[in-house]
């Protein structure tokens, strides 16, 4: 029996769990070399980890166990983590109706936001959107999202042209400023292809602004994360995580960007979303404090709280309390994720999310678990595929 059943759910955050070699067979090869010799690939193919992969996935008695241990088994253990011709019987197993899928090897682009790196940066992000849709294709269930990095305007604008063409189900940007506000009027270019075809703009956790390595320095021993490393989630490194993605989206409300593309979509993902009530709150109060001084408030069709709500759809952490986040800025903004195969999505994830809804109205429920998630997509989701009949029985 799969891990969901009952009602219709569509997963907003899922992930691939890339072997170092994933973009040789689709990256320029004029640019194969270099990026062979990029410091985490060249120490990431020497490690023991990338043929215990392979050789697990091939054994047989591993893999007949795979159902049973869908939720238990996690990254490069977990069924479809690299495969792609297992990835549909992972979402059978799972019994999503559709997956957003994002990176995990590529996250972050290898260090290559810079001018300096410009044509290797862009080299490898367009290789991660080609690889992408390569993976998706096994399965239409499997939405592909395509990484668009926004430190060359005209690259970023011809990225995001060939992501589209290429079939790209939703365009990720980073959270943080790449030399210049993601609200400049020069990539309007963008956000018209991206609102024409009816797909979203995603933000996702790995492209923030880290916090301070100075607030490491405090005289105790280094804190350990749950995978073992120093590079990923602690209690402190944790609390600015949200903090790009706030500026970006406020920047882009208050510069008109989403008046200018009211049918645009925007999906903050693996963000968390605590930061949403309060975040909304002091949008309002920042464009009412400032509206005398400054003409582009003054030329909001609408309060800035009301083009999240129109606008902006944001996955919590199961940790979050999703009921009060729904009860203190709309049932409209939020919407359910699982972070298959990481560990950090827990396993079970439904049973979480479901204590905390349980004072919800039925209305907001399905809206956590479908609606909202429709309306992100948009055409990136075909319609055959938002209400699947056979997952909406019991």
């Amino acid at each position: 029996m799969p891990y969901a059943s009952g009602r219709v759910i569509h997963d907003a955050d899922s992930h691939l769990m890339e072997l170092p070699d994933c973009l040789e067979g689709f990256i320029d090869p004029a640019f194969l070399s270099a990026y062979r010799e990029l410091p985490k690939v060249r120490h990431a193919r020497a490690q023991a980890y990338v043929e215990q992969a392979r050789s697990r996935h091939a054994d047989e008695g591993f893999r007949e166990a795979a159902d049973s241990n869908i939720m238990l088994r996690k990254n490069y253990d977990a069924l479809g983590s690299f495969l792609k011709a297992d990835r549909p019987r992972a979402l059978d197993q799972l019994g999503f109706a559709s997956q957003l899928v994002f990176t995990t090897w590529c996250l972050n682009n290898f260090g290559l936001e810079k001018p300096a790196d410009a044509a290797l940066g862009y080299a490898t992000a367009t290789a991660h959107n080609r690889m992408m849709a390569d993976f998706c294709a096994v399965d239409r269930r499997l939405l592909g999202t395509a990484y668009v990095p926004l430190f060359d305007m005209e690259r970023a604008i011809t990225t995001a042209r060939e992501a589209i063409a290429m079939g790209a189900k939703a365009l990720l940007i980073p959270s943080r400023p790449q030399g210049r506000s993601a609200s400049h009027v020069g990539y309007d270019p963008i956000w018209a292809m991206a609102q024409e075809a009816g797909l979203p703009i995603l933000f996702h956790v790995g492209d923030e602004k880290k916090l301070d390595d100075q607030y490491f320095d405090n005289g105790l021993p280094r804190v350990k994360d749950f995978h073992g490393g120093e590079e990923n989630f602690t209690s402190v490194s944790y609390m600015p995580i949200p903090h790009s993605v706030e500026l970006t989206l406020a920047a882009m409300i208050i510069d008109g960007v989403m008046d200018r593309f009211p049918k645009l979509k925007f999906g903050v993902i693996e963000l968390g979303a605590s930061w949403v009530p309060g975040w909304m709150r002091n949008l309002d109060g920042a464009a009412m404090a400032f509206a005398k001084n400054e003409e582009r408030l003054q030329k909001l069709s609408m309060k800035p709280s009301e083009f999240v709500q129109r606008q902006v759809r944001v996955t919590p952490y199961p940790h979050e309390d999703i009921g009060w986040l729904i009860a203190n800025a709309g049932e409209e903004v939020f919407l359910f994720s699982s972070d298959y195969p990481h560990v950090e999505g827990g396993r079970n994830p439904l049973k979480r999310f479901n204590d905390s809804l349980a004072g919800s109205s039925t209305r907001a429920v399905d809206r956590f678990y479908c609606d909202n998630f429709i309306d992100l997509m948009g055409a990136g989701l075909a319609e055959d595929l938002r209400y699947p009949r056979h997952l909406a029985v019991a």
